[in-house]
């Protein structure tokens, strides 16, 4: 493994468990079994480092999301692919998933949110856009299609955060859980 990528893969695992303020450069380096010079020399700066790592990762849920997320005139099979793309993402990424989350509710003007908040509105995003396209299909929506977002994300998000630690990774990833999530989504879009 090139300096790099162990680096970020340090970086990840201490941010992780400690949270980003917790961690110091020297901790990260240290870590990573370098010094601090060539951390400094890859990253410029720990937010450069945090930049890189969260940018990095998320490139690859972007382009699942992206692929899973056309809409072809059926709102819960597309709902159905959106939502396995982030769930396997979650259950092979976990940690880097998890972070993100955290980093999200982090203080305003905190530099940990401040490097998350452009994915996780990049996220949102390519949600919203499902729910514009499917809005001739989905008559009650009325101009609703920001809040559908928040709610499936929502939805996935908190049975990251919660079911994740109370089941083991096959049943994470059953496709009936995951067909499930839609539903009741669905369901609450429906009645």
């Amino acid at each position: 493994m090139e300096n790099k990528e162990r680096i970020l893969e340090c970086a990840l695992e201490l941010f992780y468990a400690k949270g980003y303020d917790a961690v110091g450069v020297q901790e990260i380096a240290e870590r990573s079994g370098i010094t601090k010079p060539t951390l400094y020399y890859y990253f410029g700066s720990k937010f450069g480092l945090l930049e890189t790592l969260m940018s990095t990762k998320y490139a690859c849920l972007k382009e699942k999301i992206e692929a899973a997320s056309y809409y072809d005139g059926d709102v819960p099979q597309t709902l159905y692919r959106t939502a396995s793309a982030y769930l396997d993402y979650a259950a092979r990424e976990n940690k880097m998933c998890r972070l993100m989350m955290a980093l999200f509710y982090s203080a305003r003007e905190n530099e940990a949110y401040l490097a998350v908040k452009p994915l996780i509105t990049d996220f949102y995003n390519m949600i919203v856009s499902i729910f514009e396209r499917a809005s001739e299909k989905l008559g009650n929506m009325r101009g609703r299609q920001e809040q559908f977002a928040i709610g499936f994300i929502g939805i996935l998000n908190h049975y990251i955060l919660l079911a994740y630690e109370q089941s083991d990774t096959d049943r994470f990833m059953d496709e009936e859980i995951k067909k499930s999530l839609v539903d009741q989504f669905m369901y609450g879009i429906y009645s």
